[in-house]
Parts: C-alpha cells; sequence; structure tokens
C-alpha cells in the first residue's frame, strides 16, 4: 500500500487497488481564520496541487465536518458523483453540498473488496465534547494488506485502547498535534501518542500526522520525535511524515 501525507489529517491511499482520499482539506495558507490568535489557518500551503490531489481518486472518506477535515474548497472541487463514507448524521448536509453517492458508516460495509469497520472516537473531553460534536475513526482491511486503525480526531481514551487490544492492526494512525480548545486537549499529543506506541502489537507501526497546520496545536513534529527518543520509542515504530511524503507499507508477514 501506498499512504500519503498531504496536509493535516488529509491522506491518499493507494490500497487493494483502489485509491481513497481521507478529510480532503484544500484552503491556501491563511485563508480561515485563528484560532488562538498566533496564526491565521492553515498555517502551511498544500504540498501538491487539489489536480494531483484528485487524480485517480476512487473513494472520498470524510470523517466530520470540521473545516480542517472537509472545507468549502475541497466541497467545491471534489466530483460530485465519487462514492463519499462519513459519519452518521453528516449525510444529509454533504448531500446539500451537491454530492450524490453519500453513505453513512453505521458498523461497517464494504468497497471493492476494502471492509470498512467504524470506530468510536471522542474529540477531547469534558465540557469541550459537546463543542466538538461528534466524530469517528475506522478500520480499513482488505486481503493481502496491511490493516489499518485511523484513529482519526480523538483522544485516548478506552475505546481507543479497545480497538486495538481487539483489531492489533498493522498500522495506527494518530492526530498527534496536542491541539487545544478552551485549554482541553481535543486530540492526542505527545504523551498520548507513545502511550499508543507501547500498548499497540510489537509489529505494528504509528504513524504520527495531523502536525504543524493549525494554531492551536501544542506539539510540532520535532517535539514528538525529541519525546519518543526520551522514551526510548524505536524509529521504526514511530513514522512522522512530512507534508507531501509518501509512505510505501507492507503486512508484517507480506
Amino acid at each position: 500500500m501506498k499512504l500519503q501525507l498531504l496536509r493535516n489529517a488529509t491522506l491518499k491511499l493507494d490500497y487493494a487497488g483502489t485509491t481513497i482520499l481521507i478529510d480532503p482539506d484544500f484552503g491556501s495558507k491563511h485563508s480561515r481564520p485563528s484560532f488562538t490568535g498566533r496564526s491565521p489557518n492553515p498555517m502551511v500551503e498544500l504540498p501538491v496541487s487539489t489536480d494531483e490531489i484528485l487524480a485517480g481518486v476512487e473513494l472520498v472518506i470524510v470523517s466530520h465536518l470540521h473545516a480542517d477535515h472537509f472545507d468549502k474548497i475541497a466541497q467545491e472541487l471534489v466530483p460530485k458523483h465519487l462514492p463519499l463514507v462519513c459519519q452518521p448524521g453528516d449525510e444529509e448536509k454533504i448531500r446539500s453540498f451537491g454530492f450524490t453517492d453519500v453513505t453513512p458508516l453505521t458498523e461497517r460495509l464494504t468497497y471493492e473488496g476494502i471492509r470498512l469497520i467504524r470506530r468510536d472516537g471522542n474529540h477531547g473531553s469534558g465540557p469541550v465534547l459537546e463543542k466538538m460534536g461528534n466524530v469517528i475513526g475506522l478500520t480499513i482491511e482488505a486481503d493481502g494488506e496491511p490493516s489499518i486503525y485511523w484513529a482519526g480526531d480523538t483522544i485516548l481514551y478506552p475505546p481507543v485502547r479497545e480497538t486495538i487490544a481487539t483489531s492489533a492492526p498493522d498500522i495506527i494512525i494518530t492526530h498527534s498535534c496536542g491541539a487545544e480548545w478552551d485549554d482541553l486537549l481535543i486530540v492526542m499529543d505527545a504523551e498520548q501518542t507513545i502511550e499508543i506506541c507501547r500498548i499497540a502489537p510489537e509489529d505494528t507501526r504509528i504513524i504520527a500526522t495531523h502536525m504543524e497546520a493549525l494554531d492551536h496545536a501544542t506539539v510540532s513534529r520535532d517535539d514528538l520525535q525529541d519525546y519518543a527518543n526520551a522514551h526510548d520509542i524505536a524509529k521504526h515504530k514511530l513514522l512522522i511524515p512530512s507534508d507531501g511524503e509518501v509512505l510505501h507499507l507492507s503486512a508484517p508477514n507480506a
């Protein structure tokens, strides 16, 4: 499989013969307001053009409707006929953007031999949860391919631990920028990401994303790498790709 981190949560995945686009955010640098007063968002440009991102895409996944996961530009540019998978409750809003093939991921579904399984996520804790709204993660599986647990916009909490324990994924993709809202953590930070490394199976690789793009983040790539080094996490265990970087990955026994 081939995985390209584009920016923040936006991923392009070539998997089991299908090209999947996850959480497209196409806005240009500084095109949206700041969260904290530190910088307008996004803080960086996309590493490639939107035409290049969309080339070959056959399936779109949108985990929730925050602008950094499905912004107005992506809503306009993503071809409306493409099958789009979303969390339950978002389907009518997405259809209102003109998309004609929208399927909520209630539990699980199969697309061209690829199995998608909904996973729970908490976009924060306590009073901030209602402000952030519902989100989902998902497991992606196919015969002959490494299994992926894409945790999405979630902190580390018991259902995430349970998903890792019960599904033993080959790859875990985390959102690890330590973003905060009302002084509360709303995605994983360095400490929680390293805890994921510790509780994951020995052969599982963790890919940390959603970094250095938004001004309410508190953890940079260097911060995370330094924390991993200080806690003796092997470099092959935790991958921290740059924007635009392509990773080629296979199942452990492939």
